[in-house]
């Protein structure tokens, strides 16, 4: 597995190198520390898998350790996946007037910020279109890696839509779901990493993309899951946040799942309920979910879903150069998490 220190120094060299390109554009040194702090604040604090995703998939293809060049630009991949997310989730707590993120207060709630930290998300977005024009565009795959990362940007923006606008509960099916979870959350966490490696090393074969994403969108759906469920069951001080899934009215996998399973005078609650605000609304659709234990139902959802994805990772073909390993790491990192 790569290196957190050695990933995070890239990081720091691209800072610099951002810095660097808009004081030569001619801004400010005032709004270049602005921009550097949002940059800098967005993107620490988290786990940083996806990100050390595209490095790790590069040493399982490879099967060797990385030269200083690979893992220099494989990093650099890396860092464009943890920017996109950044650009994302700024966007989506302000959509959903979060209140924090990852422990502190959401970008857009701290002070100063407010609104502008709409723009703030579009720099950091721009930004990866300047980072990968400064260290790919020679490379073979150039177009190739600008493609996959509009296509994840659709497919987020597609998958923010529907999470937005879906508020009647008759509306929150599992095709509904599925549909949300795959587009806003599992295209660019997973499969996102995995092919921008896959482009990288050339080894981007339509037959080694189409196995990947046959095994990353479904695990990056069960990611989601996870989320949801710890959303409502999860711990605020182990996750860095305080779940408002039930206040924001979120067609989310637990409330979807309840709806399946819940007798009519369990309707009668849930319906007046869920996408209320307070904390009565919330506890009394809380005690519903109590009531047809959706923790039992998730964790025998978790173990089905791992054995699944397991026999999927076993049936992968690397005669083109995909290794099951990769995929195997995976889902090793998210399997019965926490937080």
């Amino acid at each position: 597995m790569a290196s957190c220190a050695r990933f995070e120094a890239v990081f720091q060299s691209l800072v610099g190198e951002l810095r660097e390109e808009l004081a030569q554009r001619g801004l400010p040194n005032d709004h270049n520390d602005r921009f550097q702090q949002c940059l800098i604040s967005n993107t620490q604090g988290g786990k940083l898998n996806r990100g050390l995703t595209v490095v790790d998939t590069g040493l399982s293809l490879l099967q060797r350790s990385l030269s200083d060049d690979e893992f220099h630009h494989l990093s650099i991949l890396g860092w464009a996946t943890e920017i996109f997310q950044a650009s994302y989730l700024v966007w989506d707590d302000i959509m959903d007037s979060s209140e924090y993120r990852r422990g502190k207060p959401c970008w857009y709630r701290q002070e100063g910020i407010g609104l502008t930290a709409v723009n703030d998300a579009a720099m950091l977005h721009s930004s990866i279109f300047r980072i990968l024009r400064k260290h790919f565009k020679t490379h073979p795959a150039y177009c190739d890696l600008l493609e996959l990362l509009q296509e994840a940007s659709f497919r987020t923006e597609l998958g923010q839509l529907c999470d937005t606008h879906v508020r009647d509960m008759a509306d929150m099916t599992s095709e509904m779901y599925s549909s949300i979870a795959i587009n806003k959350t599992a295209f660019y966490s997973f499969f996102l990493p995995v092919a921008l490696a896959l482009h990288y090393l050339q080894r981007a074969s339509e037959v080694n993309l189409k196995q990947a994403e046959r095994i990353l969108l479904p695990m990056g759906e069960y990611f989601q899951i996870q989320d949801d469920y710890l959303d409502v069951f999860g711990n605020p001080e182990v996750t860095g946040k305080v779940g408002m899934d039930i206040q924001d009215n979120k067609c989310s996998w637990i409330i979807v799942q309840a709806l399946q399973r819940c007798n009519d005078e369990q309707r009668e609650v849930l319906f007046p309920s869920y996408g209320q605000k307070g904390d009565m609304h919330e506890a009394r659709v809380k005690q519903v979910f109590g009531q047809i234990d959706m923790e039992e139902v998730y964790r025998q959802f978790e173990d089905a879903k791992i054995n699944e994805l397991q026999a999927e990772i076993g049936r992968i073909e690397e005669g083109a150069g995909l290794r099951k390993e990769v995929f195997t790491l995976l889902l090793s990192k998210i399997m019965h998490r926490n937080k």
